[in-house]
């Protein structure tokens, strides 16, 4: 075995297998700039290394694959002012996210533990997601005044039941077996048993992405069941403004959809709104299509829009402040702000998924 170490970001060769290991548990695991970087740099040489066969990727400690970007300090950024410091964290985050959708290996992620928002980026994208009883997986950027970004207007949309706009607009966590039903991890496995599988990957001499399958078959749990979503099937569609959606749960009255507006009470109006146009944009759009509009809807909400540095500060720094939208209401928001985030930015201004990390 050989690797090399950083503090952040662990690189490890085992045999066939690239080894990549978030390391910041004390931090949920969650992403930086520094991170995002070298994880490409990485992933790079790992595609022209004919003698790696697969990639394996998980989080340090037990209670985090990765809990999301480092939001806090790009927060910190636009307060000072340099905006373009804290758009270069997305364009290396989204850069990556985009390596791993067309990585040309196996890629594995074990996302053991807390899996929110950039942590989801570095996995949904892969071919092989791996969830246990510990999973806890959410898009919870509308409640800090922001977009559900590394490609979740490609990924949400498509996801059945209309769970993807759902779990977009509430913010709502999905636990252990649920995310191996709604389809957003391809595999369940018990936590006690992840070491077992990383050891049958290890040890294959054979890494090709069918004798994967059938070592996470041999391996994982079956999940019976499906999962119950009827009710959002109904009222969270593409189709419907966010008022009608919530007059629907207005006139349901239900526990269930009370709940609902409990939660939606509590988000950004206006990153509800401009959730709801991104993901109707984003069901017709490919993959690079999708982090194309989204670093544009990065740019503005970071640029002109304090919802984000207003619920970062609550949720986030302030812990439990209670936000103070701009505007407080959806009413307030017409059509055409609606559509001003979505007006196409200057070429110099987009992003450019292709190029190398390594200038």
């Amino acid at each position: 075995m050989t690797s090399s170490v950083s503090n952040e970001v662990l690189f490890n060769r085992i045999n066939q297998v690239a080894l990549i290991t978030l390391n910041r548990p004390k931090q949920l695991n969650s992403l930086n700039l520094s991170m995002a970087k070298q994880m490409y740099a990485y992933l790079e040489d790992v595609e022209n290394d004919d003698s790696i066969k697969a990639v394996v990727v998980k989080g340090a400690g037990e209670s985090a694959f990765c809990a999301g970007g480092d939001v806090k300090s790009i927060r910190e950024l636009c307060i000072q002012g340099q905006q373009d410091k804290a758009m270069e964290f997305f364009r290396q985050e989204y850069k990556l996210d985009f390596k791993i959708a067309n990585f040309s290996k196996p890629y594995v992620a074990l996302i053991n533990g807390v899996t929110m928002g950039g942590g989801v980026g570095l996995s949904v994208h892969g071919r092989f997601r791996v969830a246990t009883e510990k999973t806890l997986f959410a898009m919870p950027e509308t409640a800090i005044g922001f977009i559900p970004d590394v490609g979740g207007s490609y990924f949400l949309p498509r996801l059945e039941g209309n769970i993807g706009l759902y779990l977009a607009l509430t913010g709502n966590r999905l636990k252990g077996e649920d995310v191996k039903r709604t389809g957003i991890a391809t595999h369940f496995i018990r936590m006690s048993n992840l070491n077992n599988l990383e050891q049958k990957i290890f040890e294959s001499n054979n890494l090709s992405y069918e004798n994967i399958d059938e070592i996470l078959e041999e391996v994982c749990e079956k999940v019976p069941g499906e999962y119950d979503s009827k009710k959002i099937s109904q009222i969270f569609q593409l189709n419907k403004t966010i008022e009608e959606m919530i007059s629907e749960l207005e006139a349901d009255d239900s526990e269930w959809s009370r709940q609902q507006l409990k939660l939606l009470s509590k988000m950004s109006p206006t990153s509800l709104k401009i959730t709801l146009k991104q993901l109707q944009l984003g069901k017709n759009m490919n993959l690079k299509e999708a982090f194309e509009l989204e670093h544009q809807l990065c740019l503005r909400f970071t640029s002109f829009n304090s919802d984000f540095l207003e619920g970062v500060r609550c949720v986030l720094v302030d812990k439990g402040d209670k936000p103070k939208w701009n505007p407080s209401s959806i009413k307030e928001i017409d059509e055409k702000t609606v559509n001003w985030y979505f007006d196409p930015l200057p070429n110099d201004r987009n992003i450019n998924l292709l190029s190398s990390s390594k200038l």
